[in-house]
């Protein structure tokens, strides 16, 4: 996917490419501090580098949770953000008509995972002609996404990756089966969705708990298992994150995990 992208920087560095940024947009300036922090070190250790953040949350536990400060405004700020690095940016989408909007705004549109298999959706991502990333289902097996890339390639867009979020354990856990990943680059590029693989979904609060400890284990055997990207959602103080806080990384943790997973990849290369 990101030789399709031509402001994206260090592409032949041969390290794995990043995700990254907070769950969802919480403001400007929070936006663009984040960004600021991961691009000094995506340059400090050579690695591809896409902002990430939502322009709103649909799939919610609770009618009262947190989904957007506004659509336009999201995105508008996603745009500003990219334009202010020289960044490439990607958010989610959930709709069919919200796959021509945000690609005004951001280089890479998001199929959520409990929306992979809704065919006119990933058609009309594709239609864009934007990078249409896809992620896996927890629902789904590995060889079964075969079909959702196929999808978006028939629709004449052959820029998709496919990120890996973990299965269903259970009602209340998620694990990686990290058999998939080689499974999946037979079909296009897999990003390991470190941070979403370790939520716990549909507590008794009806709020999604975490496992944000185990972030280094699952990123290490994503890179050691060859994982062509990694996805982690993270932000300054996750406790008051307005999404996902309990399975974010802090901010000031990133440097290490990445100076880390830089030389497991070195080690297996």
């Amino acid at each position: 996917m990101i030789q399709y992208l031509e402001n994206i920087h260090h592409k032949d560095s041969k390290n794995f490419f990043l995700i990254a940024g907070p769950c969802i947009i919480e403001g400007e300036e929070m936006a663009l501090n984040i960004a600021e922090k991961i691009v000094e070190l995506s340059s400090k250790y050579n690695i591809p580098y896409i902002f990430k953040g939502s322009f709103k949350k649909a799939n919610r536990s609770r009618v009262d949770s947190f989904t957007t400060i506004g659509e336009e405004k999201s995105l508008e700020i996603l745009k500003k953000v990219g334009q202010t690095f020289d960044i490439p940016t990607t958010t989610d989408i959930h709709e069919n008509e919200h796959a021509a909007f945000a690609a005004q705004y951001v280089d890479v549109l998001q199929i959520p995972a409990f929306l992979v298999r809704q065919t006119d959706l990933l058609i009309a991502a594709a239609k864009t002609g934007k990078c249409v990333s896809l992620k896996k289902g927890q629902f789904l097996s590995p060889e079964s996404m075969q079909f959702a890339v196929q999808k978006v390639n028939d629709s004449g867009n052959p820029k998709t990756a496919i990120i890996e979020r973990g299965n269903s354990f259970g009602y209340t856990d998620l694990v990686v089966d990290f058999r998939g990943i080689p499974t999946m680059r037979n079909y296009a590029p897999v990003i390991l969705d470190v941070t979403h693989s370790l939520q716990q979904p549909n507590q008794s609060s009806g709020v999604t708990g975490g496992r944000p400890e185990l972030i280094e284990t699952i990123a290490k055997a994503g890179i050691a298992v060859g994982a062509d990207g990694l996805f982690i959602e993270t932000h300054p103080d996750p406790s008051c994150a307005l999404s996902d806080g309990a399975n974010m990384l802090r901010l000031d943790k990133l440097e290490d995990l990445l100076q880390k997973l830089t030389r497991v990849r070195e080690a297996i290369l």
